[in-house]
């Protein structure tokens, strides 16, 4: 959860115990649950309107999938899944014999 284990837990359990005092300290924990009870709701309603104003083809839409990271590693996943054959099929491509030099472009390098 956020990279904060338990002893940083402990010592904000510990400082909130000391700032707000052992009375208070529940009506703060309320406050902060319904807090974050509102936070998800709404975040649960604006992916809801996001997928509903996509449209059906867009049904499985989660957000992470706007990660420009999680794009280019699906991209890559979908590339090396092909079979060699699918691979070979491209126009322009061709598996080198073993004698076979590969292709030389003075103008590229």
């Amino acid at each position: 959860m956020f990279g904060v284990g338990l002893p940083e837990m402990v010592v904000i359990v510990v400082v909130a115990v000391l700032i707000f005092g052992p009375d208070r300290l529940p009506d703060f924990a309320r406050q902060a649950g319904r807090m974050i009870r509102q936070v998800r709701a709404f975040s649960q309603a604006a992916r809801d309107d996001i997928r509903s104003e996509l449209g059906p083809e867009f049904s499985n839409f989660e957000l992470t999938d706007l990660d420009p990271r999680r794009a280019v590693r699906k991209y890559i996943q979908d590339t090396w899944d092909e079979t060699p054959e699918e691979r070979t099929d491209r126009p322009g491509q061709r598996p080198l014999r073993r004698d076979e030099r590969p292709p030389y472009d003075s103008d590229a390098t």
